[in-house]
């Protein structure tokens, strides 16, 4: 059983530079029109949930703002909140994967790259950020975010260690719902 409360968590919908292989870190690529389709299926998702909670926080980068504004009811009051944001990849930001395989010392599929980049946030910093807000967590809510941040957000709230929470699933267009200590994904 986990100390947190049911959360709803739904990774942004796919951006340009998804299709295109960059990541984007904390700056921003429009929503392809997939992306938009994608969060309409969330809202979809969310309208068959009985007693969906009417507290919605997002990230405040323009990817997750829209997800948000397509993914939950119009009547939803959206909560944005900087400890959602995407982890900072410094000087990855914009970069493609191929370029970061040439760049890491450690396996590409490991994923602890991710806090490897140069001017860019360490584990420690980012799980700082992303827990505190786990921590103020008091009753049941839908959260929109992104790929590293939902990962580190749902392994906190699971009790996960890093190479575990590493390998949860990153899927846009879903609802990753987190209860009874367990994830069940809602598609």
């Amino acid at each position: 059983m986990s100390k947190y409360p049911d959360l709803f968590v739904l990774r942004h919908g796919e951006t340009e530079w998804n299709t295109q292989g960059k990541f984007q870190g904390r700056k921003d690529s429009p929503l392809t029109e997939n992306g938009k389709s994608q969060a309409r299926k969330q809202n979809e998702i969310l309208k068959q949930v009985p007693d969906a909670p009417s507290r919605v926080y997002a990230s405040p980068q323009e990817r997750a703002k829209r997800t948000a504004r397509l993914a939950t009811s119009p009547h939803h009051e959206v909560i944005h909140d900087d400890r959602l944001m995407e982890i900072a990849f410094g000087q990855w930001e914009g970069a493609t994967k191929d370029f970061i395989r040439e760049q890491i010392d450690c396996s590409y599929e490991s994923y602890h790259w991710y806090f490897r980049s140069p001017g860019g946030e360490n584990f420690e910093d980012f799980c700082g950020r992303v827990d505190s807000f786990l921590k103020e967590q008091v009753e049941p809510a839908i959260i929109v975010t992104h790929g590293v941040t939902s990962l580190v957000l749902r392994g906190l709230w699971l009790g996960l260690d890093l190479d575990t929470l590493l390998r949860l699933p990153r899927t846009q267009g879903c609802v990753f719902h987190l209860a009874n200590g367990v994830e069940t994904i809602l598609s």
